[in-house]
């Protein structure tokens, strides 16, 4: 952030009285109150090097109250301090004066992003108020609207949308980002933004979406919406797969899968069902893959014995294990030829959404670990030309994938088959092209190791104490001042910081264009509306002349009063 001396400077909001409790403050004083909001940008003027008159930009940390007249004046509510002001000869139209603590950021390099010069502001200098026209340039990576950004909003602290936020789409996928929020802080809507965003006539994202409560099916609303349409024809598509739809491959599971979806397994069982994965992967199946029949049959090879005498005999594992696999083949979600390959789930310009609010928590786990597993290994093996454009596995383009409720499948103290692949993805998936995005309403929940790859953060309002504590470790482009934000953040309100701003921000969410699909329900709205219509048709029943003392009280719930 550099200007000429010529141009017109920002109202001066107050002067410098010197440096703060660390090397990046400074203090002013001011008796504007209306302009010193925590996290609000100012800006004092210095003659650099190469650049005169340079403007260091710095965000408002905090503030206290160090002159103000006696407490015993607001004490009574008929006395108008105003007037005691004026007749004990305070001039000034606000008597307190603030002590306001600013931490710096730095003059804004168009290369290089914010450069801090280490230079205290002397004192006496003037603060003023940063413009809007700079904010919208310095802040934002991108502009809204341009190939590779993502409008979600507005800077809070300007009210009427004068400082459009837009984020940097490509490091928001490549370096990853988590959205961390309180239960109806709506963390939800905010991805329902992010995605509108993403399949935007400028992005035209390949997007999958894992989404455990079915709040994400108004996305079909995109579908020929004015909005998204570009002049070349590109209208984004929506896919949503119900439970019904979702089919994994029984091939694309490992040793590790089985475990989760048939735990209470014995130290034998489990030994002899690795051995049985170590025999399948000796075998050659064709195209047509192995199944649960294969695997029990590997199993009984895998516990045959000879005894003393040369005789053949088989354990007891394997009728053990081909009773517990029998659950396998009954399910509606694993199949020896079905299967959701990554051809099917991923195209630019589309968002595939796996609707899982039916399914099992343990089946939720081995299916988004299959999808992840098989979705990274398609990536990489693209890049590195292992795979031809005829095979299912073909990705040629990036990828990005949102799991909402993440700590499920991250638990933070807790076994789980999805947090090793995560791991993994969101240390290495950058240089494939392979970006995630978690979303989770209890952070302290989440396994730090993957929170801490996410470096973009969405932050909302959280009020419990054990979610606040673990943000301070897990998210560190925040800053203390505006984490202490949280808890009076209101519905829509979040703190955008990370690689793909500039500098941390508090921001007001925009409107949707589509509905919302995880909308509270109403309960006094739905009693209500049950309620009345059947009141009605038991009044009805009591005047029926036809009608006797049983069916009169049968009426009323169902429960016969005699």
């Amino acid at each position: 952030m550099a200007r000429s001396s010529k141009q017109t400077l920002s109202p001066v909001i107050g002067t410098v009285k010197g440096p703060g409790e660390t090397g990046n403050q400074y203090i002013f004083i001011t008796a504007n109150n209306r302009h010193v909001k925590i996290g609000e940008f100012v800006y004092y003027s210095v003659d650099l090097t190469d650049i005169p008159n340079a403007q260091i930009l710095g965000k408002i940390s905090e503030r206290r109250l160090i002159d103000h007249l006696p407490d015993r004046i607001f004490a009574d509510p008929d006395i108008n301090p105003e007037a005691i002001a004026a007749l004990v000869g305070f001039a000034h139209p606000n008597p307190e004066i603030y002590e306001v603590t600013v931490d710096v950021i730095g003059y804004f390099h168009r290369a290089l992003g914010f450069m801090n010069p280490r230079l205290a502001p002397d004192p006496g200098a003037k603060v003023c108020l940063a413009d809007d026209d700079s904010l919208r340039q310095i802040i934002n990576k991108k502009q809204p609207e341009e190939v590779g950004s993502a409008h979600i909003g507005s800077l809070l602290l300007r009210p009427g949308g004068r400082v459009p936020v837009a984020l940097d789409v490509k490091e928001l996928v490549s370096t990853h980002m988590a959205i961390l929020a309180g239960t109806g802080s709506g963390k939800s809507y905010t991805a329902g933004v992010l995605i509108e965003e993403l399949m935007s006539p400028y992005n035209r994202a390949a997007v999958l979406i894992f989404d455990p409560h079915g709040e994400y099916g108004t996305l079909t609303d995109m579908r020929g919406h004015p909005s998204f349409a570009a002049e070349d024809g590109y209208s984004p598509e929506v896919n949503i797969l119900t439970p019904d739809a979702i089919r994994i491959r029984m091939s694309s599971l490992d040793y590790y899968d089985i475990l989760t979806l048939l735990p209470d397994m014995s130290d034998r069982q489990q030994a002899i069902l690795n051995k049985a994965f170590s025999i399948l992967g000796k075998h050659k199946f064709g195209e047509y893959r192995w199944d649960v029949n294969d695997l029990i049959s590997a199993c009984y090879e895998a516990d045959r014995s000879t005894d003393d005498e040369g005789n053949e005999k088989t354990g007891s594992s394997a009728p053990a294990l081909e009773w517990k696999l029998g659950k396998l083949e009954r399910s509606d979600y694993f199949h020896r030829m079905q299967h959701l390959a990554p051809k099917d789930l991923f195209t630019p310009g589309q968002v595939t959404v796996l609707q899982m609010n039916e399914i099992s928590q343990e089946e939720q786990q081995v299916i988004c670990a299959a999808v992840l597993r098989q979705s990274y290994q398609a990536r990489m093996n693209t890049a590195k030309d292992k795979i031809t454009p005829e095979d299912e596995n073909y990705l040629p383009y990036p990828v990005f994938i949102l799991i909402e409720e993440a700590h499920r499948f991250a638990p933070a103290h807790e076994p789980a088959r999805c947090k090793q692949i995560l791991r993994t993805i969101l240390s290495e998936g950058r240089k494939f092209g392979m970006g995630v995005g978690l979303i989770t309403q209890r952070p302290g929940k989440l396994d730090s190791d993957v929170l801490s790859q996410c470096m973009s953060q969405f932050l909302m309002r959280i009020v419990n104490p054990v979610d606040q504590e673990s943000l301070k470790y897990g998210v560190e482009a925040a800053g203390r001042d505006l984490l202490k934000e949280l808890p009076a953040l209101t519905k829509g309100q979040v703190i955008v910081s990370g690689a793909c701003v500039n500098t941390p921000v508090l921001c007001q969410v925009r409107q949707r264009k589509t509905k919302h699909g995880g909308e509270t329900m109403n309960a006094p709205e739905a009693w209500l509306g049950y309620f009345q219509p059947h009141r009605q048709q038991a009044r009805k029943v009591e005047q029926s002349p036809m009608a006797g003392p049983i069916q009169k009280a049968e009426t009323f719930g169902g429960v016969s009063i005699e």
